[in-house]
């Protein structure tokens, strides 16, 4: 046999040993993906069945998982905004609804801290409210407390409350029937400004307390009802309301006139604050 010959063979069988082992290899290989694919198989079956029949995994699962993703969504927030620096607002003081109680005599700081606690409502929001619930009832000629008392029924010191009907605000007032009133104060978005909803509400109980020709039926044109068995109470619940807020402040120094009507008008009640 020459070398060349020899060669030749050992090349040959090289090659042939070559295409074996890779061949066994990747049979190997296909048998162990079959049984790994099967084994993922069946872990995925036992797992689906486990988690089935015991919500309880489910949820506790669930609920680690949100919590993880709740935590890196937090933590990827905080890296973004590390940097931001709020804007100072130097103004922004000057529109907070706020007074000082010491701004307030005393019956109106009496009043101001009953009302905030009755109504959980700060202090010094209360105080503002009170003083200028005193100052537009005094040009009005409306008793301050009736004032206090209709947004205490109405709102519960609520100035974002709203009514299913649209009325809005401290006074509940209807600001689409009312929308010239607001334009003084820059339009019908100031019924949600505590103190402008509170100015129109006093001019709109004003004008149903002339027309109705008293404090009751002017109560009653207010909330839109003509007969007093139509407002559902609401003229006694607003009159009882001022009698305890009348009570906490005792005698006065000479008698209130304001809830005495100013020149009733010939007009019949009619629905003008709410409908």
């Amino acid at each position: 046999m020459t070398r060349t010959t020899w060669l030749h063979h050992a090349l040959t069988r090289f090659v042939h040993s070559t295409h074996l082992f890779v061949q066994d290899v990747g049979h190997g290989l296909m048998v162990v993906s079959h049984n790994t694919l099967a084994l993922l198989g069946l872990g995925a079956v036992s797992i689906a069945l486990l988690f089935g029949t015991h919500p309880e995994l489910r949820t506790g699962l669930e609920l680690r998982a949100l919590a993880w993703l709740s935590a890196r969504h937090d933590a990827r927030v905080l890296e973004g905004h590390a940097e931001v620096v709020p804007v100072p607002e130097p103004e922004a003081a000057q529109r907070v609804t706020a007074a000082d109680l010491t701004e307030l005599n005393r019956s109106q700081a009496t009043l101001a801290s009953h009302l905030s606690r009755r109504y959980k409502v700060a202090l010094e929001p209360m105080a503002r409210l009170v003083l200028e619930a005193w100052q537009a009832g005094e040009r009005a000629r409306i008793d301050p407390t009736l004032v206090l008392a209709v947004m205490a029924v109405e709102s519960s010191f609520n100035p974002f409350a709203q009514s299913p009907v649209g009325a809005q605000g401290l006074m509940q007032v209807m600001t689409r029937v009312h929308d010239d009133k607001f334009e003084a104060f820059g339009g019908q978005r100031a019924a949600l400004d505590p103190v402008s909803n509170l100015k129109v509400g006093v001019q709109v109980l004003k004008e149903c307390i002339q027309r109705a020709g008293g404090v009751n039926e002017g109560l009653r044109c207010y909330v839109g009802a003509v007969n007093p068995d139509e407002d559902n109470g609401y003229a006694a619940r607003v009159l009882a309301e001022q009698e305890q807020l009348k009570a906490l402040l005792g005698p006065r120094s000479g008698p209130w006139n304001a809830n005495r009507p100013a020149a009733p008008a010939s007009h019949t009640p009619q629905q003008v604050a709410q409908s």
